[in-house]
C-alpha cells in the first residue's frame, strides 16, 4: 500500500481584509506573514483546500504554490526567522552580528535551529560548556555546521564537523565564513569512521538507526571520560539507542525531552 505524504503549501492573497489573519489561524495555518499593504502569504496544511481557505477570507481565489520545508521538510516557513535557544540566538543572514550570535544562511542543509533536536543540543553544549568548556568538539553529521559552529561562539577553541553530504559541508564552511569562524572549525567529508583521534566532547544530532549504526565507530572517537550527545531520536526508540551505547561502555547521565523528541548525555567509562 502506498504512504501518503502530506507537504504543506503556500498562499497568496493580496489586499486580505482585517480579519484574514484570524480566518487563516482558525483553518490551521501554519505560518502568515502579513504585510503592510495587506497582503497576506500563508503556509497551509494540504488537508485544508485552496477553495476553502478563498471561501473563508470572502475572495473569488487565492494563489497557490509549492512551499519550501527546511531541516529535511520537517520545519514549515514562509522565511528563516531569529530563534533563542538559551543565551544563544541564531538569526539570518542578514541581521547584523553580535554577541552570542549566530547567523546561518538559508539553505537545505539540516540545522536552522527551529527544530526541537537541534535545540536539545544547543542547551546541552550549553551546559556542558559552563561547567567546564572542553578543549574541542567533534560534530558528526554537522549540517549547517550550527552545533559546532554554536560550541565555538560558547568559548570552545576548536572544532571538526563531519558530514557525507558534500553540500552540507559547503553551507557550514559558508557559515562558519560570515561568522569569522573559519579558522577554528575544519570540516571534512564522510562518518565517525573516517576520522582518527578522540575528543573530550562528541555531538551526534541524525536519525536514531544511524546512531545505532554507527555507535562503534561514534564511541571510539570519545575520549577518556569524554562526554557524547546523541539527539535525534524519537522518544519510542530512546531505550534501544541507549542499550546500544550502554552495551559499548557509555553511561547515561542525563535525557531531555521536547515535541516527541529525545536528547541523551552519555559519559565515557573508560
Amino acid at each position: 500500500m502506498a504512504t501518503l505524504v502530506h507537504v504543506p503549501y503556500r498562499v497568496d492573497v493580496g489586499h486580505a481584509g482585517h480579519d484574514a489573519f484570524d480566518r487563516l489561524v482558525e483553518l490551521g495555518a501554519i505560518d502568515i506573514e502579513l504585510s503592510l499593504d495587506g497582503d497576506l502569504a500563508a503556509v497551509m496544511p494540504d488537508h485544508v483546500a485552496p477553495e476553502q481557505i478563498a471561501r473563508a477570507l470572502g475572495v473569488g481565489h487565492v494563489t497557490v504554490s509549492a512551499a519550501r520545508g527546511r531541516d529535511a521538510e520537517s520545519v514549515w516557513i514562509l522565511r528563516p526567522r531569529p530563534v533563542r535557544i538559551g543565551r544563544l540566538q541564531i538569526v539570518p543572514v542578514d541581521h547584523q552580528p553580535g554577541r552570542d550570535t549566530l547567523r546561518l544562511i538559508d539553505a537545505d542543509a539540516f540545522g536552522t535551529g527551529l527544530h526541537p533536536t537541534t535545540a536539545l543540543c544547543v542547551e546541552e553544549l550549553e551546559r556542558l560548556v559552563d561547567m567546564a568548556p572542553p578543549r574541542a568538539v567533534l560534530d558528526v553529521g554537522t549540517g549547517s555546521g550550527v552545533l559546532a559552529l554554536s560550541a565555538l561562539l560558547m568559548g570552545v577553541p576548536r572544532a571538526l564537523g563531519i558530514d557525507t553530504d558534500r553540500e552540507a559541508l559547503h553551507v557550514a564552511a559558508e557559515n562558519a565564513r560570515i561568522n569569522r569562524l573559519e579558522h577554528r572549525l575544519e570540516l571534512a567529508r564522510g562518518g565517525p569512521e573516517t576520522v582518527t583521534g578522540a575528543w573530550p566532547l562528541v555531538l551526534a544530532n541524525v536519525l536514531a538507526a544511524p546512531l545505532i549504526d554507527m555507535a562503534p565507530e561514534l564511541v571510539r572517537r570519545v575520549g577518556h571520560h569524554g562526554q557524547l550527545v546523541l539527539s535525534g531520536i524519537p522518544s519510542s526508540v530512546e531505550g534501544d539507542v541507549d542499550r546500544a551505547y550502554g552495551r559499548l561502555g557509555m553511561r547515561r547521565v542525563r535525557a531531555t525531552s521536547r515535541r516527541g523528541w529525545v536528547a541523551l548525555l552519555l559519559q565515557a567509562s573508560w
